[in-house]
């Protein structure tokens, strides 16, 4: 986006001439048109957007600037309410202009028309068909967007007589990430301003959330005068199979949901993931916002465009590539997760802390135990807590995201958030464990080959033991002495990973990563033997507290098979 672009956004969007409140107006005036072109001709998924535009612009504006690129296909009502967001980013006296607009509109037979529809309606007919007919040819996703969150570009080349033909394809998704607190207070306004313009909600509930949050959630949508449609499903561990996928698809096509509406999941991992595929399967690719109510949704399963379910007694083995256009991690939903729960969701912390970010390792060391004994600061008066509690979140997430974005598709295999889940998807189900207890098993023996193979010093290794005990996480469990069956899970980790063992550890320093491409069966026996050992020496013999499904009111994965999840949607709706 040039400079030049950005001056003509700012002069149009304060409207100068426009003080009328009846669309025909403000649709035909000439500085609409002008805007609607600038924000057209927005590079809006440029890499380099938020260092090309001036200092004064926030990335909340980026992201409305990348979204309002298809402001011709937006009705009047969504348009009017965008462009009041904008303003309040980058020229906050022209915001009360567009937020009177938008009511108007609103309550106009005319405002849930989009602006090409208007433009035929009030304006000069044969302007607007020949300026539909060029932007056809020139730029069909400004008129006919199948997703405002999506775009995409691809070269095609072939020989003179067309029996060869090559292509290469790009596809850019727009996402956001907020790390905050109170989502569901009346006058926080993330949720509002999305469906508002929508005027409904689709909202698949963890049933575990339900029970805590449904009143408010239902509260807070009533306040904000949109239609709210509850779908409202198990969420265990032993649910995640393709029938829970398909039950949540049964139950799209039931309420309607469109290719333009994202979808709102609100819950842990297991919604996170399914719900995820669901919405990745659903007319192809559905947009979705996941309202993360766990650590590791919050800052793992959440932001994740790895949706998936399992199946065949595999973790994850059906998925798609599906990023949320939104992920929202509100610590205050912490307040009533079983401390278990989120110790076990730690681990995914200390996973990017040992591997990606010294600061954040070293800040979790600082805060210790009592990180996860006030719930992440949100049941303490102890104001340093707090704020630990928050930038804990918010390093975790910002090295989540620098690992998994920039590889979007999984297209290569030097993937630092993969720390922990080289050998643990193979141990985990049969074990019982917490998916963060077997992470963190997983953490402490990749450490350990780490330190054999001289890429960390003792202290180095030490210390990352040291953190995942004392979070009263697992070191060690004893299917870790099946020694086969760790290796048949390596065996099946280097087919899914194109051949290679790949398997990510600290390397050099804490806070820095290699990868592991070799390990016999004899040098894992070895390796665990010794490993064991060290183990002894630690608390509870490294074992960890509360490390099974069953200790915190979960079934245990290893007897109990996926079930027919059926939904409660539309009986609370």
């Amino acid at each position: 986006m040039t400079n030049a672009h950005l001056e003509i956004t700012l002069e149009s969007l304060l409207l100068k001439m426009i003080y009328e409140k009846d669309l025909k107006t403000v649709i035909t005036n000439s500085n609409f048109i002008t805007l609607l072109e600038s924000l057209r001709k927005t590079d809006a998924f440029s890499h380099t957007l938020s260092k090309d535009i001036s200092d004064d612009v926030t990335y909340r504006a980026t992201h409305l600037l990348r979204k309002l690129k298809t402001a011709y296909a937006m009705p009047a009502f969504q348009l009017f309410s965008a462009l009041r967001q904008l303003s309040d980013e980058i020229a906050k006296e022209a915001s009360s202009t567009w937020k009177d607009l938008a009511q108007m509109a609103s309550k106009s037979s005319d405002g849930r028309l989009s602006i090409t529809k208007l433009l035929l309606k009030y304006g000069n007919q044969t302007q607007t068909k020949a300026l539909i007919e060029r932007l056809e040819k020139e730029d069909p996703h400004a008129i006919y967007p199948t997703s405002s969150y999506r775009t995409s570009q691809g070269t095609v080349n072939s020989n003179e007589d067309g029996s060869y033909i090559e292509a290469v394809m790009t596809t850019s998704t727009m996402t956001e990430i907020h790390i905050t607190d109170g989502v569901l207070e009346h006058d926080n306004h993330l949720l509002s301003d999305l469906y508002q313009p929508l005027g409904r909600c689709i909202c698949v509930l963890d049933s575990n959330v339900s029970e805590h949050y449904e009143d408010e959630i239902k509260a807070y949508f009533d306040y904000h005068h949109i239609e709210l449609t509850l779908l409202v499903y198990r969420a265990m561990e032993v649910d995640k199979g393709i029938a829970m996928v398909e039950s949540l698809m049964a139950d799209f096509k039931k309420v309607g949901v469109s290719r333009q509406e994202p979808v709102l999941i609100v819950g842990g991992g297991v919604i996170a993931d399914t719900g995820g595929l669901a919405c990745a399967l659903y007319h192809r690719s559905t947009p979705y916002i996941m309202l993360a109510t766990s650590i590791v949704s919050g800052i793992d399963a959440g932001p994740s465009p790895r949706t998936c379910c399992d199946g065949f007694g595999f973790k994850n083995l059906f998925g798609a590539y599906h990023a949320p256009v939104m992920t929202l991690t509100d610590r205050t939903f912490f307040k009533t997760l079983r401390t278990g729960w989120i110790r076990h969701g730690i681990a995914e912390i200390i996973k990017m802390a040992v591997v990606k970010d010294v600061e954040l390792f070293k800040l979790l060391e600082d805060t210790g135990i009592e990180l996860l004994y006030s719930q992440f600061g949100t049941v303490t008066n102890d104001q340093s807590l707090q704020e630990k509690g928050q930038r804990i979140l918010s390093l975790a997430m910002r090295s989540y995201v620098q690992s998994e974005y920039g590889n979007l598709y999984e297209t290569h295999q030097c993937r630092p958030h993969a720390y922990g889940h080289t050998w643990s998807p193979g141990f985990e189900i049969p074990s019982g464990m917490l998916h963060g207890h077997a992470v963190a098993c997983g953490m402490g023996f990749g450490a350990y080959l780490s330190y054999k193979q001289g890429w960390i010093s003792t202290e180095d290794r030490d210390r990352i033991l040291q953190l995942i005990s004392d979070f009263e996480l697992s070191l060690w469990h004893p299917i870790l002495d099946d020694t086969d069956l760790i290796y048949k899970a390596q065996v099946k980790v280097i087919e899914k990973r194109g051949g290679n063992l790949v398997a990510p550890l600290p390397k050099g320093k804490i806070g820095e990563c290699g990868y592991l491409n070799e390990l016999t069966l004899e040098q894992m026996k070895l390796s665990i033997e010794e490993y064991k050992a060290i183990c002894k020496t630690y608390a509870r013999a490294g074992f960890g507290v509360e490390p099974l499904c069953e200790d915190v009111g979960l079934e245990d994965p290893s007897t109990v098979a996926h079930s027919s999840t059926k939904s409660e949607a539309l009986q609370n709706a």
